[in-house]
């Protein structure tokens, strides 16, 4: 998992990977993802942010913790920033990673500054899918003995409105196959159990919601509740993208997030 561009840090309960000086930035991966799926980001960003992406617990080298909630999830990402030595940081979290972000803002308000939200959503289940349902399909290939390896390609060409191409889908794909199938299955036990639609309005800092125009899993439709119910919101939807914007228009994605984080920006306590 190691990169000549950015340093691993593997010795923590929560492993990470780091680049970059300057405000810090937490980056928080999906359900298919893990710290080496931010690529696309971290090289571009880190003449401008201390980056740092994590993965999330059961994910690359990091820890499972059984049960796997939204809350406890939280506190690890919390114990990562007290680790660093960190009073304050902005979030860019990625689908379930934008949930992650949406709970520590809930939990611990005084630690998260800005917040960007892609091809994410409020609660489970808003088209009427039934979690047992959502949770047999993803589940499907690990029980008919596959590895999240050798399902990767498919997933990821169904999830992105055109093939990823060159070395942000290798960094794409090759993130599944440090996915632990532990922690697989408890995160996507976990992810069902997200609503937090009438909490919306308890987070007042400001976030940037991000969607794919063409994204299903979490489309424009839910993030349009998100950004409506949070109280300091700006909302972009990327045309002709799926749900992997990170990925599929990372130039567009990254320019959203740089003006987003440094526009009106207050010094961050050292």
């Amino acid at each position: 998992m190691s990169s000549p561009d950015f340093v691993d840090h593997v010795d923590f309960d929560v492993a990470w990977r780091e680049c970059g000086d300057g405000p810090p930035v937490v980056f928080l991966h999906g359900l298919g993802g893990t710290r080496s799926a931010w690529g696309a980001q971290l090289r571009p960003l880190q003449d401008r942010f201390r980056c740092i992406a994590w993965d999330m617990p059961g994910y690359g080298d990091s820890r499972l913790i059984e049960p796997l909630t939204f809350e406890r999830i939280a506190q690890s990402l919390i114990s990562l920033i007290d680790h660093l030595d960190l009073p304050q940081v902005d979030l860019v979290g990625l689908s379930f990673g934008g949930m992650h972000a949406l709970h520590t803002a809930l939990g611990f308000p005084d630690r998260v500054r800005r917040m960007v939200l892609a091809d994410t959503s409020p609660a489970f289940g808003m088209d009427g899918t039934k979690a047992t349902d959502w949770i047999a399909s993803r589940l499907g290939p690990l029980d008919a003995g596959r590895t999240l390896g050798d399902a990767a390609p498919v997933i990821v060409d169904a999830i992105t409105a055109e093939p990823l191409a060159g070395r942000v889908r290798w960094e794409t794909i090759g993130a599944f196959s440090e996915i632990s199938p532990e922690g697989f299955r408890a995160a996507v036990m976990c992810l069902p159990t997200n609503d937090i639609r009438s909490q919306l309005a308890e987070i007042e800092i400001p976030c940037c919601v991000i969607v794919g125009e063409l994204d299903e899993e979490t489309p424009v439709s839910y993030a349009q509740v998100l950004a409506d119910g949070l109280p300091n919101a700006h909302f972009h939807v990327l045309d002709g993208i799926g749900h992997l914007s990170p990925a599929e228009d990372p130039k567009r994605f990254n320019e959203l997030v740089s003006h987003f984080l440094l526009t009106d920006n207050e010094p961050f306590p050292r």
